[in-house]
Formats: structure tokens, sequence, C-alpha cells
């Protein structure tokens, strides 16, 4: 149904439903849950992505996860939505909590082998790339570091 919209038009309503829920969230405030998942390629490369909202810096794939749903399915049905491709030997590395836009960001970090290519939707995610951890683009996103050192922690 949703790919009935023109792409650059769903481009622009994923910008707008951003804005619109970072106000909201500054208002409100609260807890949002979500999920990350560090994926990496059969050399160990790292797949990071842009999306077509927010600051738009490399990102980790991720998002959020819906009322009673498990974490894993989560971060399972994400990977998936954005990059019409899956996950195998999924394991989590932990729960983070960091401020989001006046709300507490709950973030259940998730780790595994991308099975099959991963495609960008051209909606929510414009690019995907795969980066040796090395040769890190310079804008990535600071979450990403962070991230990381969750997954050194392994």
């Amino acid at each position: 149904m949703l790919h009935l919209i023109p792409a650059p038009l769903h481009r622009l309503l994923y910008r707008a439903a951003d804005w619109g829920r970072r106000r909201w969230l500054r208002w409100r405030g609260g807890e949002v849950h979500g999920c990350t998942i560090i994926a990496q390629d059969e050399e160990g490369r790292l797949l990071l992505v842009r999306q077509s909202y927010g600051s738009r810096r490399w990102v980790f794939p991720g998002g959020g996860i819906q009322r009673n749903e498990h974490p894993e399915t989560g971060a399972r049905r994400e990977f998936a939505e954005e990059l019409s491709c899956e996950l195998r030997d999924v394991s989590m590395l932990g729960v983070m909590k960091e401020p989001f836009h006046g709300a507490t960001n709950v973030v259940h970090v998730f780790t595994g082998r991308i099975k099959g290519t991963p495609q960008p939707d051209k909606r929510e995610i414009i690019e995907v790339g795969f980066f040796w951890r090395s040769e890190l683009p310079e804008n990535a996103d600071r979450t990403v570091h962070r991230r990381l050192r969750m997954l050194d922690r392994s």
C-alpha cells in the first residue's frame, strides 16, 4: 500500500513525521522503545545506512519496537522492511538508555550477519554502505561509536 505513494513524496512525509515526532516528544517526554542492529557482511564489514530524514548521517539500521513486540522480532522486522534482506546469528548485546528529543530512548542493541544483499527502500533508507571499522565515514553519527563500544564489551 505505501508503495503507491511516489518515493519523493514518501521521503517528504518521513521528514514531516520526524519533525512532528520531535516536537511531540519535547512536549510529552516519557520513553520510546527502539532497536539498533550492528550487522556485518561475510568479510566483517559494518553495514551503515542513511535515512531520508533527521541528520542524514550514517547510522546503524533500526527503528521503533511496536507495543507488545519482542525486541528481537522488532529488530528483524525493521531490518527486513528497510533493507529487503534478513539477519542470521542474531544476538542481543544489551539495552542502552539515552536522551531523545526530550524523552528517553530505550534502545535494544543487536548484532548479526547479513543474509542477502541489502537494498535501500529509497523511501526511509536512501543509501547503504559497508565500512571497515577502521574506515568509518566522517559523517557517521555519534550513536555509531556508542553502539560499537557495546559490541566491544560482548
